[in-house]
Order: structure tokens, then C-alpha cells, then sequence
């Protein structure tokens, strides 16, 4: 009985991780962008076993197993300076993969569902390059004069720490005759 419920739990989770993003659509939400990368075999991301015994292994991100390697992004923060509410601000974050193994980015995650990221899901071979481009949506997000917004995504990789964090900024206006209503 103890093996059903948990059945059901990771389920309702999976469901749930699925349907909660109101900002991804169709097949092509999480494509990779065009990088230089060189298919390497990666190395399984999860064990199943610690899944089935523990309910918060199940829930979190998978994390790359196997050699660690190292990335460097050519900038962490991208200041998208103004822009008006409703508008969407895109940025591509270049990447290199400095170390000797293979790069395994196994999760890109923005901090709300209005920032959208997509990595590259082929390894990266050392020496190579990627992208991970980001889309932010100021839908409902600025106010008169401008409002400071700040967005974080963090990237999950067979690095060491496993998470590295991006950050996209800026202000968000709102048209005053548009503020009235």
C-alpha cells in the first residue's frame, strides 16, 4: 500500500510539473538553440531507486552523475535596460564548457513561469560552446514610471556547484493612461 501512494504522489508531482507553466507551448517550448555542440553519451541523470524511497529525490531536479566539468557564460547578468509592459525581452547566454568532461545541462529553471529558458540537451564536448537562450514577459509586470524587475534562472549541470544562476533585469513601464483604468 505504502509503494501505491508513493506511486500516486510522484504521479500528481509529475502532472503538476507538466501542466503548472502557462508560458511553454507545443513540442518546440524547450528546443535547443543552434551551439556548437558534439553528441556525447551522457551518463543517467537520476536514480530511480532513491526516487521510489525518497518522495524529495522524486521532486527535485535531476542532477548529472558521472565526471564533473566546469562552464564559463560570457556574462551571468543581462540589464535589459526599459521596456514597456506587455513586452517581451529575449537574451541569449553564451556559454563554453572550460573543463575535460563532457557538459551535461540537465535542467534550465526560470524563477517564475514569465522567464522561459532553453538549453542545449546534447552534451557539450570541452573546448565547445552553447547557448541558453532566455525569454522574459513583462505582461502585467511594470508601473508607472518603471518598476524594477529582476528574474533569476538557474542552470543544473554536471558542475561543481551543480547549480549555476543567471539573472535578467530591468525596468518595466506602464503607460499612465493605461495605469487610470
Amino acid at each position: 500500500m505504502k509503494r501505491f501512494n508513493l506511486f500516486a504522489v510522484l504521479t500528481l508531482v509529475t502532472v503538476f510539473a507538466f501542466t503548472s507553466c502557462k508560458e511553454k507551448t507545443g513540442d518546440d517550448a524547450n528546443a535547443a538553440p543552434a551551439s556548437d555542440t558534439t553528441a556525447v553519451a551522457a551518463t543517467p541523470v537520476t536514480d530511480p531507486a532513491a526516487a521510489m524511497t525518497d518522495p524529495a529525490a522524486a521532486a527535485a531536479t535531476p542532477v548529472p552523475t558521472g565526471p564533473l566539468t566546469t562552464i564559463k557564460f560570457d556574462q551571468d547578468t543581462y540589464d535589459w535596460g526599459k521596456v514597456m509592459d506587455g513586452d517581451k525581452v529575449t537574451h541569449v547566454f553564451k556559454l563554453k564548457n572550460t573543463g575535460s568532461e563532457p557538459l551535461i545541462i540537465s535542467n534550465a529553471k526560470g524563477s517564475c513561469g514569465c522567464t522561459v529558458p532553453e538549453w542545449p540537451k546534447d552534451a557539450i564536448a570541452p573546448g565547445k560552446s552553447g547557448e541558453i537562450k532566455v525569454v522574459f514577459d513583462s505582461k502585467g509586470k511594470g508601473a508607472v514610471g518603471g518598476k524594477e524587475d529582476s528574474k533569476r534562472v538557474t542552470v543544473t549541470a554536471n558542475t561543481d556547484p551543480v547549480d549555476t544562476y543567471l539573472t535578467i533585469k530591468g525596468k518595466v513601464d506602464k503607460k499612465e493612461e493605461a495605469a487610470g483604468k
